[in-house]
């Protein structure tokens, strides 16, 4: 079985910045991480080959810095890794990097593609589950645990507001995991040593047959206008008791609004 994680490297939430000149996030000297729900998606990747065998294939499309993600993931096990890198793949939104995903794992030719629910830096859940309507394949979002896999189908548990679903898909098949699924492993020295003499295959637009019209802001059909950081608000109150005299403690607050 052929296991596809797409990750991607995100800035520190405990260290992001915003430039107030140019309004955009400023990484020059912010340490860079690997997206905390991706990892769930490594390690449910490993978790699924050692239970019925095959081979975990790490991809992220970002800049060459992003090659130390990979090399991350590769020290946790998996087997190779990819870097979608190139000019032509700058500025995509979630639908031109769907897309772009979408095309170089149809190259792979991937049975189970993993992903987080989402990024921390942009929250926005879409690109899992557009990548699988790129691959024209079924796709399960906020998974919470894999009950049973084989070669050609898979049963998981999709976490919902009120409990959860139990819900079986034939394989090819793209799944969003969440943290409740399993715990990352942590890496081990030789697999560290392996990573930092791994090779890790660099793809271009050209690599995966893609035209420049669906690929970076051209392929683009949004795009960030503006970043900024709210202004703090003043007048906050912290409500301090037990539960029962806070809540009586906050109707008297919207009292004293109403009568305002």
């Amino acid at each position: 079985m052929t296991i596809v994680v797409c990750i991607k490297q995100v800035p520190d939430t405990a260290e992001v910045r915003i430039n107030p000149e140019t309004g955009t996030l400023v990484r020059e000297g912010v340490p860079s991480i690997i997206n905390p729900f991706d990892m769930h998606a490594i390690e449910a990747g490993l978790q699924v080959k050692e239970r019925i065998g095959g081979t975990v294939i790490v991809i992220t499309m970002g800049p060459p810095q992003a090659e130390s993600a990979l090399r991350e993931a590769l020290s946790m096990g998996a087997d190779d890794a990819i870097l979608l890198s190139d000019r032509a793949f700058a500025g995509s939104d979630t639908w031109a990097t769907s897309f772009t995903l979408a095309k170089a794992i149809r190259k792979i030719g991937a049975d189970l593609i993993l992903c987080g629910k989402q990024a921390i830096d942009g929250d926005t859940a879409q690109v899992g589950p557009e990548t699988a309507e790129f691959l024209d394949i079924p796709h399960v979002s906020y998974v919470r645990r894999i009950e049973e896999i084989t070669a050609t189908s898979i049963r998981v548990q999709r976490l919902m507001e009120d409990g959860y679903d139990v819900v079986e898909s034939s394989l090819p098949a793209l799944l969003t995991v969440v943290k409740e699924l399993n715990e990352p492993r942590l890496p081990s020295l030789r697999g560290k040593m392996a990573a930092k003499k791994a090779v890790i295959k660099k793809w271009g637009m050209a690599d995966i047959s893609a035209d420049e019209r669906d690929v970076g802001l051209k392929g683009s059909p949004t795009q960030v206008k503006n970043i900024f950081t709210p202004e703090a608000r003043p007048g906050r109150k912290m409500l301090e008791g037990s539960p029962e005299e806070q809540v009586l403690a906050l109707l008297g607050e919207l009292r004293r609004i109403e009568c305002l």
